[in-house]
């Protein structure tokens, strides 16, 4: 039997404000537990509250920016079924060992916007590319940091199975607060193998509420959902009805900067990039915008773009350092995409000068000084040096002459080796054929 995942995210969106929803305590992450705290955000009788009135500006520039874009990877259409404003709860913080467990209520209050979709996801990869695009947009725009790490965007994962061409929905469950786009993917992937197995071997899903053990990459159960939840809201009489009006909603709405839609439009028609590439870059506000810098130093775009989502990006990841953290100024990676643009260093000699840009922050053309490693052009030199080699290796010349074409890689081999990697790839291939077949 073939089923088709029904998917639906819970997406939770932090502010980026000073202070929270209804006091004005600090929104400051890592301070010591229950330190930013007061009557208001500890919910305390007596206690009045009173309305930050940057969060619901902040929410409807989100509002605006999701009406414009509300597509992900692939172009397919999420519906989006509302966005709303509420706050943050406090967290428990568990002993090692499970005798006891603390409340540290400093997140109670931090201004959040959820973001709920429509189920029309019906992949882990759709799932997690919807969560990328909705990161994107919010800190492009700038009502969100973004650092999922500090739990900036986090998400729950609705997800059901139905067989192929049933309109019907099937029972779901909730995994909730996936902090990272690999987690939502890992947890909505097992949860879509772990139904399918349990409706084949004949027994009922329960709808319940899940968690992902990271660790395992598998989800387990945290409490049973039998019905759906209610969670009793009335009106608060101390906070009164909030009306944006129409002219400061137009003012956002032309004041929004370029959304990652247009911004990778843009990227492919001016600097020729591909569909892939294009995304990737601006998958990421910071990526983007180091990009464009990049190329404001005068860095060649493609070539730009290949060490930025490639070597940066790999060095981004095992290092676990964010790009601003990361010593690489845009000047010094554009002038090495004008080194090897021109020239006048190889492949190699730049993934050497670009390790050392890392450690050190010196130019590459001071690198390339400092270590002798400018290309060697000159025919002169190098044929010299390729006849001193053919001399010395006849037996692989007869070879090559007898039609075992390969063995001229064993030649270019010898002569980067002697060259130090610093000879011109093209010359020395050229000048070994024009030998080699002479």
């Amino acid at each position: 039997m073939q089923f088709e995942p029904v998917i639906g995210l819970e997406i939770h969106v932090q502010l980026a404000t000073a202070s929270k929803i209804f006091c004005g305590c600090s929104t400051e992450f890592g301070k010591p537990p229950n330190t930013n705290t007061c009557p208001v955000c500890l919910g305390l009788p007596g206690a009045l509250p009173v309305l930050n009135s940057r969060v619901p500006e902040l929410a409807a520039q989100l509002g605006l920016a999701l009406k414009i874009n509300t597509e992900s990877r692939g172009k397919s259409r999420i519906g989006i079924t509302r966005i709303h404003m509420e706050e943050d709860a406090g967290k428990l913080v568990h002993e090692e060992g499970g005798t006891e467990s603390m409340v540290d209520l400093n997140r109670a209050g931090v201004p959040l916007l959820e973001i709920v979709s429509e189920p029309d996801i019906r992949s882990a990869e759709e799932a997690k590319a919807y969560m990328e695009k909705i990161h994107a947009i919010a800190t492009t725009i700038g009502v969100s940091d973004g650092d999922m790490e500090k739990g900036h965007l986090r998400c729950d994962a609705n997800v059901s199975l139905r067989p192929s061409g049933q309109e019907k929905f099937g029972t779901r469950t909730e995994t909730k607060n996936l902090n990272s786009f690999r987690f939502v993917q890992q947890a909505i992937d097992y949860e879509i193998e772990r139904q399918r197995d349990e409706i084949l071997d004949g027994n009922t899903i329960v709808q319940e509420t899940r968690l992902l053990d990271t660790d395992r990459k598998v989800t387990f159960s945290m409490r049973s959902k039998e019905e759906a939840d209610e969670y009793r809201y009335f009106p608060d009489p101390d906070l009164p009805l909030v009306r944006l009006s129409p002219e400061l909603i137009e003012k956002f709405r032309k004041n929004l900067p370029e959304l990652p839609e247009a911004k990778m439009q843009r990227f492919m028609e001016e600097y020729g990039l591909s569909d892939y590439d294009a995304d990737v870059l601006t998958a990421s506000q910071e990526m983007s915008s180091y990009y464009e810098k990049v190329l404001a130093e005068g860095g060649v775009p493609k070539l730009a773009c290949n060490w930025i989502i490639g070597d940066l990006t790999r060095v981004m990841n095992e290092s676990g350092k964010s790009l601003k953290e990361i010593n690489l100024s845009p000047e010094n990676l554009a002038d090495l995409t004008k080194l090897i643009e021109h020239g006048e260093i190889g492949s190699k000699i730049a993934k050497t000068v670009f390790a050392e840009m890392l450690v050190s922050g010196k130019t590459p053309e001071t690198i390339i000084e400092d270590k002798g490693l400018k290309q060697i052009s000159d025919e002169k030199e190098l044929g010299r040096l390729v006849e001193e080699l053919l001399a010395a290796n006849q037996p692989q010349v007869k070879q090559y002459r007898e039609g075992k074409t390969k063995v001229i890689g064993f030649f270019v081999g010898q002569m980067m080796k002697q060259t130090r990697g610093t000879g011109d790839p093209a010359v020395i291939n050229r000048l070994l054929k024009e030998k080699l077949d002479g």
